[in-house]
């Protein structure tokens, strides 16, 4: 999912979407212990996207504390 899509999300799509994509990772490498190949490509592509989701919902918290402070 590109970064501007990300950014646009509230705060419940942020996580709703980390969720399905932490589920499809899950599934995907479950498949791919038992013998499956299909999506094995796609992994990294999850994994960056939950890094992505997370690294924007803590820039959000940390923006949100420092605004607090001030």
């Amino acid at each position: 999912m590109e970064l501007e899509k990300i950014r646009s999300l509230s705060e419940e799509e942020l996580k709703g979407e980390e969720a399905k994509a932490a589920e499809q990772l899950f599934r995907i490498r479950f498949a791919k212990s038992l013998g499956k190949q299909e999506g094995v490509s796609k992994i990294r592509s999850l994994k960056l996207d939950i890094a992505r989701f997370k690294t924007i919902a803590r820039e959000r918290q940390l923006a949100t504390a420092k605004a607090g402070k001030e």
